[in-house]
């Protein structure tokens, strides 16, 4: 009799766990096909574009990164839960994936979650520099915020230690430290990463949103605010510069006006101690964008937004003009659509997608001065 209830009390304690304790799979498929023109050619992938042409292909990743991942908590007492998450990219259209960065290249953290004392992580994280796509009216779609800035506010981050605090009184915080685990504090050539550090404090009303954001990426190679040397082999750099590594100051604003929500940012990139910069090189990047979001129904949006950035050091400025929307099949499913069109000062050639610098064929950037558009529709699923 009594090995039957302690039997009894040990499966109603592991119902008890369970019951307390929670995994998700989730993930996200978004694939459709772009058309584009202003796609350079050339001699040789690697070689000086010389010429453009248009073309069609399939595409996954235009309006969102196809993803998925494991998420989870446990109820520690008292308030507290242990959390994890794990998430890796991966391309729709052929299954490849994923990325650099292991299996897990998006997330892999762990840490504990307290509603009176916020969120800590460790682990493998979005980079802060990220924390705009709430204010970008495209959400950081392929052809958005992150385009004229070579991928600048894409990056993700190892070794990471961030912190999220709880809303008190519309005002939040947020901060994350990055160590390089190198012999020199900020890196020196020894680890494949260079210290990466941010904070940012956000207000939030029903009327307004405002956000102020300042971030840092080390330069790996030797721990300075300005990235590897960028090659001009055939024309063909690497993403190095100012795009690589930089300080960013940023100030987002977001204004609700019932169906209509107005967007508007400015960010200043900023190096230090960049040495044998070539002209068209810039060592400091401006970056605004303004749009408006429609909600025309409860199912369908149209956005429309202006990007623009200005490079010093000759390397001129450019302007991204699109249009788009979506519709919501459901909860999970929606249909997108988005035209843009980038215009470049005679020696600037920002393309559509966070290319990296240069005028090889590869980095799929129009002639200097020209410019490039394209249209995409497509189709996303979560789950």
């Amino acid at each position: 009799m009594k090995r039957a209830l302690l039997a009894t009390s040990a499966f109603a304690l592991a119902v008890s766990a369970h019951a307390q304790s929670s995994v998700t799979l989730y993930g996200r498929l978004d694939s459709g096909v772009e058309y584009m023109t202003g796609v350079p050619t050339g001699p040789s992938a690697t070689g000086a574009a010389t010429g453009s042409t248009h073309r069609f292909r399939a595409e996954s990743g235009d309006w969102g990164t196809s993803l998925w991942g494991l998420k989870g908590a446990e109820d520690l007492g008292g308030g507290y839960k242990a959390v994890f998450q794990l998430e890796g990219y991966f391309n729709a259209m052929t299954g490849a994936g994923p990325g650099g960065g292991g299996l897990f290249n998006r997330w892999a953290t762990v840490g504990f979650v307290s509603p009176n004392y916020g969120t800590f992580l460790m682990g493998r994280e979005l980079f802060i520099g990220n924390n705009l796509w709430d204010f970008d009216p495209f959400g950081q779609t392929a052809w958005s915020s992150a385009s004229l800035v070579r991928g600048r506010n894409w990056p993700l981050v190892s070794n990471a230690l961030s912190y999220q605090s709880p809303k008190i009184g519309g005002f939040d915080f947020y901060g994350q430290y990055a160590l390089s685990n190198a012999t020199n504090w900020n890196g020196n050539g020894t680890t494949p990463q260079g210290r990466q550090a941010g904070a940012q404090i956000t207000y939030t009303s029903a009327l307004f949103q405002v956000r102020g954001m300042y971030d840092e990426i080390r330069n790996p190679a030797n721990g300075l605010l300005y990235g590897p040397s960028v090659s001009t082999v055939n024309g063909s750099n690497s993403a190095g510069g100012v795009f690589a590594a930089s300080r960013e100051y940023s100030a987002f604003v977001n204004v609700f006006l019932g169906q209509f929500k107005v967007q508007g940012a400015y960010q200043a990139i900023r190096s230090s101690s960049a040495t044998a910069v070539l002209p068209g090189q810039p060592t400091t990047l401006d970056q605004e964008w303004g749009g408006v979001t429609w909600q025309a129904t409860s199912a369908a949006a149209l956005i429309g937004a202006v990007y623009h950035v200005n490079g010093n050091n000759g390397s001129g400025n450019a302007t991204i003009y699109t249009i788009g929307g979506s519709y919501n099949l459901s909860k999970r499913t929606l249909l997108d659509i988005q035209l843009a069109t980038v215009r470049n000062s005679k020696t600037a050639n920002f393309g559509l997608n966070a290319n990296n610098p240069g005028t090889a064929v590869a980095t799929d950037n129009p002639l200097p001065g020209h410019s490039q558009s394209g249209v995409y529709a497509g189709i996303q699923h979560a789950f």
